[in-house]
């Protein structure tokens, strides 16, 4: 590891468990399911910096949650010391469906 590194691959990979651990904290409002069991989740950037990339989509295109879930999202993630600036991308490619979803969600929701 290098004076410039300050983590290792092992390190950087926690720090990015640990934030898709808080974004389960995000509950979709309209679903009552967190949107990393929603799939919407598709990746996640952690920079040495502590610049974070969350890309994400959204159920449907129009759907008028993308503010709330990204103010969430931001309120999430505060508290990982390690993440100091967070950008959250709406991705809409690959579009979302509900084989995205973990087998939690879609047996909450009943879907098959």
């Amino acid at each position: 590891m290098s004076e410039e590194q300050k983590w290792s691959a092992e390190e950087i990979e926690g720090i990015k468990e640990e934030i898709l651990t808080a974004l389960e904290t995000v509950i979709d409002p309209e679903l009552g399911i967190d949107i990393v069991n929603l799939g919407l989740i598709y990746e996640i950037e952690f920079e040495e910096t502590g610049d974070t990339v969350i890309k994400m989509t959204l159920t449907t295109m129009g759907c008028p949650l993308a503010d709330i879930l990204t103010e969430q999202i931001h309120q999430a993630v505060a508290d990982i010391p390690e993440v100091k600036n967070v950008e959250v991308k709406l991705v809409w490619y690959p579009a979302w469906t509900t084989d995205k979803m973990s087998r939690y969600a879609r047996i909450a929701l009943g879907i098959r």
